[in-house]
């Protein structure tokens, strides 16, 4: 039985070679990201979304042109939250020709702005919020009973590139043409032109 499904994919791929097959999938992109950018308040030219990424609030999220979300990931901008009965009025801004890894998870009570030419790589996390606080009062509350807050706006400047695993948390600054490297932890702002890595982030380099 599974060396007859194998050999029926084998046979497959000669009726339809790799090339139509890429063909189907970018117009299936195409397709989807049609269908959805009515839903967005802002979507740019011949930008993309993945299909496989969970997208909420919509209507206030702006993406510019040329850019592309990755699969199997998170673009989040919350109005509510109904455990604690919040209301938000959050802001997802990205800019033009940035590319957001597969399994990224971008999320917004308040304001994340990303702008032009931003690359990121696979599991990179951006958020400006948190449940609760550091209190025993809070810690005595279950997670997700814990009230929704945000200790400031996350900007991240033109011509800046993320490592896979990245978390960059609340209140951060990352300067223009800043690389983070895999894995790191941002929990202070990154001057522009500088090497940042670690947890929490370090500046290990300085290209000024």
């Amino acid at each position: 039985m599974k060396q007859g499904i194998f050999i029926l994919g084998k046979f497959l791929s000669y009726l339809f070679p790799q090339n139509a097959c890429n063909m189907w999938n970018s117009i299936r992109v195409r397709l989807f990201t049609g269908y959805k950018s009515r839903f967005f308040n802002h979507l740019g030219k011949n930008s993309t979304l993945g299909k496989h990424t969970t997208y909420l609030g919509e209507q206030y999220i702006s993406i510019g042109e040329k850019s592309h979300i990755g699969d199997y990931g998170r673009l989040t901008a919350y109005d509510h939250y109904l455990h604690t009965q919040q209301q938000f009025t959050p802001q997802i801004i990205i800019g033009n020709n940035c590319s957001i890894g597969a399994q990224s998870h971008i999320s917004a009570i308040n304001l994340i702005k990303i702008g032009d030419n931003v690359l990121t790589g696979p599991r990179v996390l951006i958020t400006d919020n948190s449940h609760g606080e550091t209190t025993s009062e809070s810690l005595s509350t279950p997670p997700y009973m814990r009230p929704l807050q945000s200790k400031g706006e996350v900007v991240i400047e033109d011509n800046v590139w993320i490592g896979e695993g990245t978390m960059i948390m609340p209140n951060v600054h990352v300067g223009k043409g800043a690389i983070i490297a895999c894995n790191s932890v941002v929990t202070t702002d990154i001057p522009s032109f500088s090497l940042a890595a670690g947890s929490p982030a370090k500046i290990i380099k300085s290209f000024k």
